[in-house]
């Protein structure tokens, strides 16, 4: 429900409107809770988002719950990408670790969505909700929270009474930074540059990531013959590849995969983003709780960045609905500390495992190419740590 002046107390005030906000929202479609979705982005960039560059690996718990959520059904038939495989090589090794659906029991490991289907198909279900207030266009100036209770203070003069903030405007929350979390932030030192390609031969639903000595490709297929690309290199090297004519830059991709998807071009913008990894010290406070990437920001090569917030949201919005049939304050911190532990199990792991396999891969020194060579060999001969890995990745039930 589009109207910033229906209510100035909100039983909720969710700060940041992407993804994993709406999501939120959503999972509280069944309550009575009143809820206000704040965004600094105009009204007409929620109801149409621009095309990013970004496309998401929908694990099969996230599919499950956007199902759930009636997010699902709004997705385009025709940006519905399936992924039935993938493979992971190392420099120019010929070796491949080789994840095949088949060997999971299910049909695929999961699908490629664009981040953009995904935001509008969430705000599509959410813009007409009867208990959520969604004020577009405005920056929020001041937050406090206490024992009783909290306040958004909005650009647009309006302050907003609730009984619990919850923040979720991105890995660099100036939300977070108003409520004195600590953050601290890992600089990778390096710029990922996305983009969608069309090419001449069928990626036959296989995903590649491609760990090259100074930079990985990865490719990921896309409903058709077309690919989401996705190229990591130190930042001060990036500018040259963003300088490249269309043309030059589809060529380089091309021979970088060694022309195993015949002609590439170019089918959409470039977007550059520099690559932060965040963990907040503590996810809630007093009346206050981080969600999506202002708790945790990924690092993107597992993937998880949308599948884990979309988990935070989920995990915090069911004990808040367990919270209203028990009769107990939304806002009391034992409500928080139980979203808090359980989110912080599932997020914490991921966090380290992935920084940690990014040092690996991305170290250029010889005893790092021998480590992670070696590391490829282990995942494809020890079939229990195989089956982890794929569990993990795609979140399919053992």
């Amino acid at each position: 429900m589009e109207n910033p002046v229906a209510n100035k107390f909100f039983d909720i005030v969710v700060v940041g409107a992407g993804p994993a906000g709406l999501s939120f929202a959503r999972c509280l479609r069944d309550t009575d809770l009143k809820i206000a979705l704040v965004e600094r982005s105009p009204l007409k960039v929620l109801q149409n988002p621009p095309e990013d560059g970004r496309d998401i690996a929908l694990t099969h718990s996230s599919e499950r719950v956007l199902k759930e959520l009636g997010i699902w059904d709004h997705f385009p038939i025709n940006q519905i990408g399936n992924i039935r495989d993938a493979k992971v090589l190392n420099g120019k090794s010929a070796y491949v670790l080789h994840f095949d659906s088949k060997t999971t029991g299910s049909e695929y490991l999961g699908h490629l969505v664009p981040n953009h289907v995904i935001r509008r198909a969430a705000y599509e279900m959410v813009k007409n909700q009867e208990n959520v207030t969604i004020i577009a266009g405005v920056d929020v100036i001041d937050t406090e929270t206490n024992l009783s209770g909290g306040s958004v203070a909005l650009s647009n003069g309006s302050t907003l009474n609730c009984t619990l903030v919850i923040a979720a405007d991105s890995r660099f929350s100036d939300m977070r930074k108003k409520m004195g979390i600590d953050a601290p932030m890992h600089d990778f030192g390096r710029t990922v540059i996305v983009c969608e390609m069309t090419h001449s031969k069928p990626h036959n639903d296989t995903a590649f990531e491609c760990f090259h000595y100074e930079q990985t490709l990865a490719i990921l297929p896309m409903y058709g013959d077309k690919s989401s690309v996705v190229v990591t290199l130190p930042t001060d090297k990036s500018q040259h590849l963003l300088d490249m004519s269309a043309n030059e830059f589809a060529s380089d991709i091309q021979q970088r995969f060694g022309g195993q998807l015949g002609d590439m071009k170019l089918a959409t913008k470039r977007h550059a983003y520099p690559l932060m990894g965040v963990y907040a010290e503590k996810f809630v406070k007093t009346r206050f709780a981080l969600l999506g990437d202002a708790a945790v920001g990924m690092h993107p090569v597992t993937a998880h960045g949308f599948n884990l917030g979309l988990s935070g949201a989920y995990t915090l919005a069911t004990e808040i609905k367990t919270a209203v049939a028990k009769g107990i304050d939304i806002g009391a911190a034992s409500v928080l500390g139980k979203y808090q532990a359980k989110h912080r199990a599932v997020a914490r792991p991921l966090y380290i495992g992935t920084n940690a396999l990014v040092k690996l891969f991305t170290d250029t020194s010889m005893p790092g190419r021998i480590l992670r060579g070696a590391a490829l060999r282990l995942g494809n001969i020890l079939p229990p740590v195989k089956k982890k890995i794929v569990q993990q990745l795609t979140e399919i039930d053992p």
